[in-house]
C-alpha cells in the first residue's frame, strides 16, 4: 500500500498551504466545517494519482491535527464513522458533483485537470462558493429543482418550528424527500458513467425488482453481438408466453431521445412479434419521440424516473438511517 501522505510533506508543497493547518477556522465543536474541508481534500488528492475514498476520508481528516477525542467524535445514530470523516465525505461528493475529482473505478478518487486548475487557482483559499459556481454543478442544481418540481415538493416549513407532532412528522418527511432527491441526483450521474453493459444490467434488474418477472419467470439480457435492437428480454411466466422487451440507452443529460429511435425500437418489437416493450434512458424523451411511444403502447422511462425507481425499489441505493416515530398506543391502556 503506498505510504500515506504526512502533513509537512504537503505543507512543503508550492500551493499557498503553508501553514493551513494553523490558519483553518473551525465551528464550534472544534471540527472544521464542510465548507472548510474543501481545499484540504483537493490539495491530498493531488498528490496521489489513485485514491481510496476510506484511505482518503481518514488523510485528510489527520491533516487538522484535532484533539483526539474531537478527531474521534461521532454521531450517536451512527457511531461508525467519525464526524469529521462524514464531513469529508460530503466534500468528496461536492467536488466530484463540480468536475473537480473524478471516480475511474468504484471508491477510487484522482483530481481532474480542472481540479488542479482550481487547486492552483484558489490555494487554500477555495471554498464551496467557487465549486458552487461550476457549470456542472449549476446543472446539477438545475437538475436537482426539476425533481422538486416534478414531486412538488418544495419545502413550505416555517422557520419558527413548532412541537406540534403533525409539524414534526412534515418537517422530518420533507428532508427526508430533500436529501433523497440529492442521492438520485448523484445516482443518475453515477449511472451516467458507468459502462453501457452495466446499464442494460441494471435495467433488468430494476424490472425484475419491480415485479415484472413474476414469481417464476425470468430475465435475460441479450448478447451485444446479436440483440437486434433488444437490449433485455422478461418473460413474465415460465413458458414465457407473456414477454417483456426492453431497450436500454445511457445518454448525457443532453442528449435527447428523439422519435426515430422509439421508431426503431417499435420495429425490432414488430420484428419479436411483440406487444410490450420498455424504453430506458439516462436522458430525456423529445415531445414528439413520447407522442409515438403512446400511441404503440412503449412505456418511456427517463432519467428522472430511473433514478427515482431504483431508490423506492432499493437497486443501487442502500437504506442509511431508519428513523422510528413513536406515539401511544391507546388500546392498550384501554381496560374495557
Amino acid at each position: 500500500m503506498p505510504r500515506l501522505i504526512k502533513m509537512n510533506a504537503i505543507l512543503k508543497k508550492n500551493q499557498g498551504f503553508e501553514g493551513v493547518n494553523m490558519m483553518i477556522n473551525q465551528n464550534i465543536a472544534g471540527l472544521p466545517s464542510w465548507d472548510q474541508t474543501i481545499a484540504m481534500t483537493l490539495q491530498v488528492i493531488s498528490e496521489r494519482d489513485l485514491w481510496k475514498r476510506n484511505d482518503l476520508r481518514k488523510v485528510v481528516a489527520d491533516q487538522f491535527n484535532l484533539p483526539e477525542k474531537t478527531r474521534n467524535r461521532t454521531y450517536p445514530n451512527n457511531p461508525d464513522v467519525p464526524i469529521v470523516e462524514s464531513r469529508i465525505g460530503w466534500t468528496l461528493s461536492d467536488l466530484a458533483i463540480g468536475g473537480l475529482i473524478t471516480r475511474p473505478h468504484r471508491g477510487v478518487y484522482q483530481i481532474t485537470d480542472l481540479g488542479s486548475q482550481m487547486l492552483s487557482k484558489y490555494g487554500k483559499h477555495l471554498t464551496r462558493n467557487e465549486v458552487y459556481q461550476l457549470p456542472l454543478f449549476q446543472e446539477h442544481q438545475r437538475e436537482v429543482e426539476e425533481r422538486r418540481s416534478r414531486k412538488a415538493t418544495m419545502s413550505q416549513a416555517s422557520e419558527n418550528t413548532t412541537n406540534d407532532p403533525e409539524d414534526i412528522f412534515n418537517l422530518l418527511a420533507q428532508k427526508t424527500k430533500d436529501y433523497n432527491i440529492e442521492v438520485t441526483t448523484k445516482l443518475r450521474q453515477q449511472i451516467i458513467d458507468s459502462d453501457p453493459v452495466f446499464f442494460e444490467h441494471l435495467v433488468v434488474k430494476l424490472l425484475s425488482k419491480m415485479g415484472y418477472k413474476g414469481p417464476n419467470g425470468s430475465a435475460t439480457v441479450t448478447p451485444i453481438s446479436n440483440d437486434g435492437g433488444i437490449d433485455g428480454i422478461i418473460n413474465q411466466d415460465p413458458l414465457g408466453t407473456s414477454t417483456v422487451y426492453l431497450q436500454a440507452k445511457r445518454y448525457s443529460k443532453d442528449n435527447t431521445v428523439q422519435r426515430p429511435q422509439i421508431q426503431s425500437f417499435y420495429g425490432a418489437l414488430q420484428g419479436k412479434g411483440a406487444q410490450r416493450g420498455v424504453f430506458i434512458t439516462t436522458s430525456r424523451f423529445s415531445p414528439s419521440a413520447a407522442d409515438y411511444a403512446r400511441r404503440f403502447s412503449i412505456v418511456l422511462i427517463d432519467g428522472l424516473t430511473l433514478t427515482d425507481l431504483m431508490l423506492e425499489y432499493e437497486v443501487g441505493v442502500q437504506v442509511k438511517h431508519d428513523y422510528k416515530l413513536y406515539e401511544i398506543d391507546d388500546d392498550f391502556f384501554n381496560l374495557d
